[in-house]
């Protein structure tokens, strides 16, 4: 059974139904088919084991004793509270012990833990222990700034207000000045 089959376009249907359209007019007569197909992308990562992403390299990580940071790495999530949007940038960095992953599987990993219904937080402390865990790093550190459509488009109405959260582990959480470096090359 696939994701689309749990997202049926009768589903969508029903839903443009009780908000008083018809499902049948010109204009939304392919909606429930375009949704149920969005909803199985948006929500992939339920499919996705961060583990077989993170492919560790062993060769060039010997001598490397500094931090790796990648900064901008695009974020697209719905929070599980309201299924609105939330997006932004996610920095992370981590300092290796004899071990690297490529470079694109640190995007991998974040679009995997953000195409689940999340909550900001508890996404960015799952993409740095899923990196402690493979990598085994000397410390990991993670920073996710985000815009939330729950709080911009209802409720509250505040626009441009971004949410940032962090996880430091390992040398990040008890070296001030290894922290202090990470956060400089994660700003902005």
């Amino acid at each position: 059974m696939s994701h689309q089959d749990d997202f049926s376009e009768n589903d969508w249907r029903r839903l443009l139904a009780s908000l008083g359209e018809d499902p049948d007019r010109p204009g939304l007569q392919e909606t429930p088919a375009r949704v149920a197909r969005a909803w199985e992308h948006w929500t992939s990562g339920y499919g996705q084991d961060p583990v077989e992403v993170l492919k560790a390299f062993e060769d060039g990580a010997e001598e490397y004793n500094e931090l790796i940071v990648v900064r901008g790495i695009p974020v697209y999530s719905h929070c599980e509270h309201h299924l609105a949007p939330f997006f932004g940038k996610a920095t992370i960095g981590y300092l290796p012990k004899g071990k690297i992953v490529g470079l694109s599987k640190l995007t991998r990993l974040v679009d995997i833990f953000s195409k689940r219904l999340q909550v900001q937080e508890r996404m960015t402390i799952q993409i740095a222990n899923a990196l402690m865990e493979v990598l085994e790093p000397k410390a990991v550190g993670v920073v996710v700034r985000c815009r939330h459509m729950c709080m911009e488009s209802r409720g509250i109405r505040t626009t441009g207000e971004e949410t940032i959260t962090s996880a430091m582990l390992g040398g990040l959480r008890s070296n001030l000045a290894l922290r202090t470096e990470f956060l400089a090359l994660a700003r902005d």
